[in-house]
């Protein structure tokens, strides 16, 4: 498994992956609609957005997305992402004040094999080399989702705060 920050041949398969943890938060909390809603907005359209942002994101701060490299599944140029890992960069320091850990995702065949480790380890260190007023790096998780509760205690994360949110 190689872990190397993203480069724009990684597209195809950072959407795959951005897709299935859209999809993953979409399913097992918040009721059939929550799943409809993730599933319903992830068209062509959002997918050139969103790897836009990326690409965006990337040109501010290369570090800002990592990628696992699956080298067993295949040669150089049909290698699959096991996963990655979004900090905003360092431009987006307004938003929060701190380091903002955005997604993290590791593929269900990979999971349990320390690619979750490696990602959150080139994401704190990618944090901590940011210069921001709060020494922290803050995230949002499902409080429903104990796999992920239980991955960010392991890594050293505790409450801070609570989010509060209303419809509009």
């Amino acid at each position: 498994m190689e872990i190397r920050p993203y480069e724009p041949g990684d597209a195809d398969g950072l959407w795959d992956c951005k897709r299935a943890f859209e999809l993953g938060l979409g399913s097992g909390t918040g009721g059939d609609n929550k799943a409809e809603k993730y599933e319903g907005k992830l068209d062509r359209e959002y997918r050139e957005q969103w790897v836009g942002w990326v690409e965006r994101c990337v040109d501010a701060d290369p570090r800002c997305v990592t990628v696992a490299v699956d080298e067993a599944g295949g040669t150089d140029e049909t290698a699959t992402l096991a996963g990655y890992v979004f900090v905003l960069p360092e431009s987006h320091r307004f938003i929060w004040d701190a380091a903002v850990l955005n997604e993290i995702y590791v593929a269900p065949d990979h999971r349990g094999t320390g690619v979750a480790d490696d990602l959150m380890d080139a994401a704190v260190a990618f944090a901590r080399d940011q210069d921001l007023p709060l020494d922290r790096l803050v995230l949002d998780v499902d409080r429903e989702n104990d796999r992920a509760k239980g991955f960010y205690e392991r890594h050293g994360f505790e409450h801070w705060g609570e989010m509060v949110a209303r419809g509009i």
